[in-house]
């Protein structure tokens, strides 16, 4: 079978396979050494950028504009829009009642028992009173309900955000601020009116002061950098000022509830649902503190007065804003980050999208709906997700049931939980916080794995740790943002050789059998160059081609500049000796009639001698010129100067993804100053919007135009071969793989 090649590109194939002497046998063997029997044989023309584009056609994207479709109306788009922007009312019409509804009933029930305790848990850790922990149990997950996309993931308090609100508590309403004047003592009414009032108009707020509630402790308030360092000397410091009963509290509901989470673990697959061990807990701590009187026997603090019903709406205060703008978007980040993240890894198991942007806006909502009805910031939690997927949820159903169970618990049943401890609910955050915890194993597999990961891991906890989690988190992210600076300026520079009868060109210090083509050096970089790292790709180039340029062209320069000199000395003895024979003729001469035949022989050998030096200089000049016209006069060669083993440089720029002025500059000077040491530079590879935009820069002229791009690193390599010193491109050039 023949294939001819012509203006359009052929492509002829050959398969060759074994004669099976059974079906089975053929049948029997893999889809590898199925592969390893296949050849294949491409011949087409060889082509350049320009050539390329006009054999594909090439133009930019034609179409409307996206703009001018958001000023169409029409009542397809707008209930296009309203399901896009409340999802609720695209899937529920459709929601299989018998199907999911069982599944979504329990799953709720089981998120709302751990929404309970998580709640007035987290309330605690913002520095809240624990009421609001039910309130930001119940607005926000039925706005979310209404607006998010995800079908799994359990929105609510969330201990991260629960830090970062308690931090800015303690910032901006500590304690010292609500003495009263007459006892010395903290006005705790006047103090959770202004925090409540801070919280409700801050977005999302993380802080990490429990311990002092473990042991029963009265510590100062601590903000800003060291802070987490001073409250955990502070509480070593007090330690011998514990109550004994709340420790003991503490740790009895710690060993009661690790104990439930680990029965939990092994009998997961012959339980239904989880055995609700954090409400049996509060429960059980709520009965013992009301019988036995916790509080005035023994000092255990306890949540106190907890009122029933539903709270007034409550508009924001604007003053505020100012002081809490940097510490909300910082949260709203962490808040975001961690619901997006979660969301897609159930939609990616279950089989479904999770709409990023429409996400932001759930959350975005929930958090302004809640924040008016005096809730707290709030996320999605990993622990009630993963029960609300394990136990049968099927869609935000589940949360819907847990919010609403959550509000009969704040009309009916709060008041039951006012003689519960707070040592209870440090015990309830502590064990749920062994999920982060074990996080600290996490260093051994991404030292293995990613050592750049680790190291941002660990600038992450030590900033965190150092500086708080709001300059932390700031500091973390700068510094993983100078990561990817430096390493785009420590890519991989390559040198590549041809795979032996392949069109594949590959790093010869990786690959033994990749061969460098005679006389063509294909060069390649791992990033992209942009101004950071251009600089860095020029010396890279420079000292992988194995020759130095910069001080070959500067020896070039200075031999020509001597020949530059002596030309023109030539021409100055030839403007001197043209004057003197000038002189020489225009002398007055007396002729004597006696010896005017003497004086007449001396002026003729005079003039003789001056036309010959005058021809001889005019030779030297005329020679001098004309090496200054003629190129190979002052060829490396003819100067003495070495010459490179190559003669055409191919640079690979798959890798470019954007160029910039820095860039494009970068570029130029590449071809100028390898030129100036004879070798032809070549581009291949390059994606079409990177052509586009050395178009709009202006990068092509006469001396680089797009016949020195070339759509593949072979293309650009066999023209380079068959044309080492011309830069005209012949139409009928094939390339064969």
């Amino acid at each position: 079978m023949q294939c001819g090649v012509g203006e359009v590109p052929s492509l002829c194939l050959w398969y060759r396979h074994p004669r099976p002497r059974d079906t089975q046998v053929l049948l029997a063997t893999t889809e590898a050494m199925e592969l390893k029997r296949r050849d294949y044989h491409v011949e087409r023309p060889l082509l350049t950028q320009e050539q390329l584009e006009e054999l594909g056609r090439w133009g930019p994207a034609t179409g409307a504009l996206q703009w001018r479709s958001w000023f169409q109306c029409s009542r397809a788009r707008a209930r296009a829009l309203l399901l896009r922007h409340l999802p609720v009312l695209a899937w529920l019409p459709q929601y299989p009642v018998h199907d999911w509804l069982l599944g979504d009933l329990l799953s709720g029930l089981s998120v709302a028992i751990m929404q309970l305790p998580q709640g007035l848990a987290y309330a605690l850790l913002a520095g809240l009173p624990p009421v609001f922990g039910l309130y930001s149990s119940f607005y926000p997950v039925f706005v979310y309900f209404l607006f998010g996309t995800s079908r799994h993931i359990s929105v609510g308090t969330f201990a991260v955000m629960s830090v970062m609100v308690g931090s800015v508590m303690e910032s901006l309403a500590p304690d010292e601020a609500f003495l009263q004047a007459s006892n010395s003592t903290v006005d705790r009414a006047a103090r959770d009116a202004a925090r409540v009032q801070l919280a409700s108009t801050l977005s999302v707020l993380v802080g990490l002061f429990q311990l002092k509630y473990v042991f029963g402790l009265h510590l100062s308030s601590f903000s800003g950098p060291l802070s987490l360092i001073y409250t955990v000397l502070e509480v070593c410091w007090k330690l011998p000022q514990s109550v004994v009963g709340t420790v003991v509290t503490a740790f009895v509901a710690g060993v009661v509830l690790v104990a439930v989470k680990l029965l939990n673990d092994k009998l997961r697959r012959h339980l239904p649902l989880p055995f609700p061990g954090e409400l049996l807990t509060l429960i059980g701590a709520t009965g013992i503190s009301y019988g036995v009187g916790l509080k005035h026997r023994f000092g255990v603090d306890v949540v106190g007065n907890i009122p029933t019903g539903l709270v007034p709406p409550v508009a924001p205060s604007p003053e505020l804003f100012a002081k809490l703008v940097g510490n909300a978007f910082a949260i709203a980040v962490v808040g975001f980050a961690i619901a997006i993240s979660l969301g897609k890894i159930f939609a990616l198991r279950h089989g479904y999208r999770v709409d990023g942007n429409q996400e932001l806006v759930a959350l975005g909502l929930s958090n302004l709906i809640g924040g008016i009805f005096q809730c707290f910031p709030v996320s999605c939690s990993m622990s009630r997700s993963l029960v609300q997927e394990s136990t049968g949820g099927n869609t935000q159903v589940a949360g819907a049931i847990s919010s609403l169970f959550i509000l009969v618990i704040i009309v009916k049943l709060g008041e039951f939980f006012q003689d519960l401890p707070k040592a209870v609910l440090a015990a309830v955050v502590i064990v749920n916080l062994k999920g982060m915890l074990r996080q600290f194993g996490d260093t051994c597999s991404l030292w293995k794995a990613n050592r750049v990961d680790l190291l941002i891991w660990l600038v992450t906890f030590v900033a965190t740790v150092l500086l708080n989690l709001d300059l932390g988190l700031a500091v973390a992210v700068v510094f993983s943002l100078l990561l990817v600076v430096v390493r785009t300026q420590l890519p991989r520079y390559s040198v590549l050789g041809q795979v032996p009868d392949t069109d594949i060109y590959r790093d010869v210090a990786e690959y033994l059998e990749a061969r460098e083509v005679p006389g063509v050096k294909v060069f390649r970089s791992s990033a992209t160059m942009y101004f950071a790292n251009a600089e860095l790709y020029s010396d890279a180039l420079k000292q992988r081609c194995g020759v130095d340029v910069d001080h070959l062209i500067s020896q070039k320069k200075k031999l020509l500049r001597k020949q530059e000199l002596k030309l023109k000395r030539l021409q100055k003895e030839k403007l001197q000796a043209q004057a003197a024979a000038s002189k020489a003729t225009s002398i007055s001469i007396d002729v004597n009639t006696n010896d005017g035949d003497t004086e007449s022989n001396s002026v003729e050998g005079s003039k003789a001698k001056q036309v010959s030096t005058e021809n001889e200089l005019e030779d030297t000049a005329a020679s001098g010129q004309e090496g200054a016209e003629a190129p190979d006069r002052f060829t490396l060669k003819a100067l003495g100067l070495p010459q490179p083993d190559f003669h055409s440089l191919v640079l690979d720029l798959s890798a470019l993804s954007f160029v910039d002025t820095v860039c494009l500059k970068s570029l130029k000077s590449i071809f100028h100053d390898f030129r100036e040491i004879e070798v032809e530079v070549y581009m291949a590879a390059c994606h079409t919007p990177v052509v586009a935009q050395l178009e709009t820069g202006h990068f092509f002229d006469a001396s680089i135009t797009k016949q020195h791009l070339f759509a593949s690193v072979h293309d650009a390599v066999i023209f380079a071969l068959q044309h080492p010193r011309s830069n005209q491109v012949s139409p009928v050039l094939t390339t064969k793989l």
